[in-house]
């Protein structure tokens, strides 16, 4: 999904987030402007789909929470809300919350042409921000390849990718996924 700018307005994050709650679409917030949310494609939504089947089991068995693409992630220290596509948090601080998360242990985001650069980029910068975050991960929506960012200390991210066959390896969640599963339903 890509933002597109609604300038016009300089909101807090309490106004933000009051506004939010009473909105008909989502809007993303950076640092005082908001953003209207597009929608997503076929591939988008199955992917995503797909991905939270797999989660869900797991995750509950760890006492950890996965969310779809309807639920905040707050990065305070650079003032921003996103949207990610899924989101993982095993913190119990994130259950004194409802509209927003600010402890995720996975973050996945699922690439199309209009949100790569962004995703990769000035996203992926503020969400390294969040001490809690473990994995950032990429999903390809137009081939089949998964991209895996880990944290590997304060500063440093190790970097993996999974192609066609391969199994994908969620670390922070001790998950391993054929990466098939992750694109089924999907034809190229």
């Amino acid at each position: 999904m890509i933002a597109q700018p609604d300038r016009f307005l300089y909101l807090s994050p309490d106004d933000y987030l009051a506004a939010e709650a009473q909105a008909e679409i989502k809007h993303e917030y950076h640092d005082g402007e908001v953003f209207a949310m597009a929608g997503a494609s076929d591939e988008h939504v199955t992917i995503v789909g797909n991905l939270m089947f797999l989660l869900l089991p797991h995750t509950r068995k760890r006492g950890c929470r996965p969310y779809s693409s309807d639920m905040k992630v707050r990065i305070e220290s650079a003032n921003r809300f996103y949207y990610p596509d899924l989101l993982v948090t095993c913190d119990l601080r994130d259950r004194e919350t409802r509209y927003y998360k600010k402890h995720p242990k996975l973050i996945i985001e699922i690439l199309s042409n209009s949100t790569e650069a962004f995703d990769r980029g000035a996203k992926f910068h503020h969400y390294r921000a969040l001490e809690s975050l473990q994995e950032y991960v990429l999903v390809n929506q137009d081939h089949t390849e998964v991209e895996i960012y880990r944290r590997m200390g304060d500063r440093t991210w190790s970097f993996e990718t999974y192609g066609a066959g391969e199994t994908v390896r969620f670390a922070s969640l001790d998950l391993d996924c054929p990466i098939a599963e992750i694109y089924t339903d999907i034809t190229f």
